[in-house]
């Protein structure tokens, strides 16, 4: 049977949109919230990493502030401070032109996804994991895991990846590797413009592409996607027998329906699974978990660290 034939995993399975009715902030010292994290880290036998955008956020990979007005000052002289005030809200502005919005998601890309190195949060990460059974959920498009050392057949990147694009309507299963390309267009670029033959355009309806990441229905599902699906389907079925911990980094409440609440619901239906969630602001967990959960606020990256350390020695 050849692959493209194989039944597709039902991704709908593994949301969840139902929040705990029991979430507190634990009053309890950082040193004892260490201790208790580290514990259920050592004591595993399996792991499972969900992370949002405070993960990359608390790595560095900040979207606002100096890191946008320095590297995006053109874009914002040229299309208005008032538009242009993080990179998130830049990607959304109404670009009048194909040469314009390739201008701006050349640069995007170039900063958030060719140019960083692996961040000093992902390669702790990964030391805590690497020895661990580990699979990675995440939403995050920057690539960090894979550069960290994260292996890419236990990862399960939902909502696309900064370095490829695809049909804007999405009107074939295919997407494409566009590193040199936004690489060329950095060079290329003047007054935050690629030049037109630089445009990409659909090899199979010669419409315009689009970056691909989930923000409509003509987001591309490929059979890599779908792969990734089936893997993480898998990991979860071994995780019903086995002590395993997730591992939720800077998830909060606005696409909590992914990685959040399903989070939750394995830990609430399987005694074997503990939750530890570390995010800046809402590190609430349900009190109910009692042990079986840690929720630590703050500094992710102290936290990977101090991590790193003790499950070291």
């Amino acid at each position: 049977m050849k692959q493209s034939q194989k039944k597709k995993t039902d991704w709908s399975q593994f949301l969840s949109g139902v929040p705990a009715r029991d979430y507190i902030f634990q009053d309890i010292p950082y040193e004892k919230q260490m201790e208790q994290a580290s514990a259920l880290i050592k004591e595993s036998d399996i792991i499972l990493i969900g992370a949002g955008a405070g993960a990359s956020a608390a790595a560095g990979l900040t979207y606002s502030g100096e890191r946008f007005t320095s590297n995006f000052s053109e874009f914002i002289e040229k299309y208005g401070s008032v538009y242009m005030t993080d990179m998130y809200a830049a990607g959304f502005y109404p670009f009048p032109t194909q040469e314009a919005k390739w201008g701006y998601w050349s640069k995007h890309s170039m900063i958030n996804r060719f140019l960083p190195p692996a961040l000093p949060l992902y390669r702790q990460l990964y030391e805590i994991v690497k020895e661990k059974e580990y699979f990675v959920l995440t939403t995050n498009v920057d690539h960090q895991f894979q550069k960290a050392g994260f292996q890419t057949e236990r990862i399960f990147a939902t909502q696309g990846d900064y370095g490829n694009i695809q049909c804007e309507k999405g009107c074939h299963p295919k997407i494409y590797d566009a590193e040199d390309l936004f690489r060329q267009m950095d060079q290329a670029r003047h007054d935050c413009l690629v030049p037109s033959e630089m445009v990409p355009k659909c090899p199979v309806c010669g419409g315009n592409m689009t970056m691909h990441l989930r923000c409509d229905q003509y987001f591309v599902e490929d059979e890599n996607w779908h792969g990734a699906a089936g893997r993480y389907c898998d990991f979860l079925k071994k995780m019903e027998q086995k002590k395993g911990v997730l591992l939720e980094l800077g998830v909060g409440f606005n696409t909590p329906t992914i990685i959040r609440f399903p989070f939750e619901k394995m830990v609430r239906e399987n005694r074997n699974l503990s939750l530890i969630r570390l995010n800046m602001d809402e590190a609430v967990v349900p009190e109910s978990f009692g042990n079986r959960a840690v929720g630590i606020g703050g500094d992710m990256a102290k936290v990977i660290s101090d991590l790193n350390h003790r499950n070291c020695i």
